[in-house]
């Protein structure tokens, strides 16, 4: 059986940790070529190591999604890289900044839009020569067009909401009108465009709160984890009884990535463990 992404170039963002990196791993070994992106440069370096010494193909592409040239430089270092044709995107970076409504700033709110939300309209924008127009081309030359794949990354919390987490929620609610548009827009060309929505998977994001780690964005410390009270609260909520491992998440994406998702567009998947 051939690899489910023999010979695919595919850009995954956030891939420096958690399912990010999973997904990177994972569609490596399913013969992927992969653009890891992230904000911080050792991370992603430690992936495309781990990729090329495995004998797979990987670049490291460092920098903020939600920096104003981000998206042009992301996209053109996958076609200096791999050549002129993308095949997946995996929309994925982004982070947390919680707060109740009431004690919310317009920074909390605008930034939580502009990473989970601008950053993969302005990366698939970046990337439309590459996929729609590059369908075009083949249409014209051979009266068939590759199936292409973009997958965002959501959350049930953008599905069912989540108390303190309004600009997050927003966000990540948004995202699936992105998808479920673009789907529209882009069938016409064989790109399936889908949402994976995450319940609790254990990432740097939902480790115990009490560990006091935190994500520096410029130069603000903004705390991350979920208190460990209520990370117990969650596993017995869920069916399952346990969070997903990253390499569970990632198996969903590299689902909805494969020929195995060649007619499904449009759709959200739950990832949740049955919560």
């Amino acid at each position: 059986m051939n690899p489910l992404l023999k010979d695919k170039n595919c850009i995954i963002t956030g891939a420096g940790r958690g399912i990010g990196r999973a997904t990177a791993l994972l569609f490596a070994g399913e013969g992927a070529r992969v653009v890891v992106s992230d904000l911080d440069e050792a991370p992603a370096a430690a992936v495309v190591e781990e990729i090329t010494n495995t004998g797979g193909q990987a670049v490291a592409c460092v920098g903020d999604v939600t920096a104003d040239d981000f998206a042009d430089k992301l996209i053109q270092t996958a076609v200096d890289s791999f050549g002129p044709s993308i095949d997946v995107i995996v929309n994925n970076a982004g982070y947390t900044w919680d707060g109740v409504i009431h004690k919310m700033t317009d920074e909390q709110w605008e930034a939580m839009l502009k990473v989970h939300l601008t950053s993969p309209f302005r990366i698939i924008r970046a990337a439309s020569p590459y996929i729609r127009d590059a369908a075009k081309k083949e249409k014209e030359a051979t009266g068939q067009m590759s199936s292409r794949k973009i997958i965002n990354i959501s959350s049930i919390a953008g599905l069912d909401g989540n108390a303190g987490q309004a600009n997050y929620s927003s966000a990540k609610a948004a995202v699936v009108g992105l998808t479920k548009t673009l789907a529209k827009e882009w069938g016409v060309f064989n790109v399936c465009v889908n949402t994976v929505a995450f319940g609790f998977v254990e990432t740097r994001l939902t480790q115990a709160k009490e560990k006091g780690d935190a994500i520096k964005r410029d130069d603000r410390d903004i705390a991350i984890g979920i208190p460990e009270n209520m990370r117990q609260l969650f596993k017995a909520m869920i069916p399952l009884k346990r969070a997903a491992a990253p390499e569970e998440a990632a198996g969903a994406i590299l689902l909805m990535a494969s020929p195995l998702a060649d007619y499904i567009t449009g759709e959200v998947l739950r990832v949740t463990g049955g919560l």
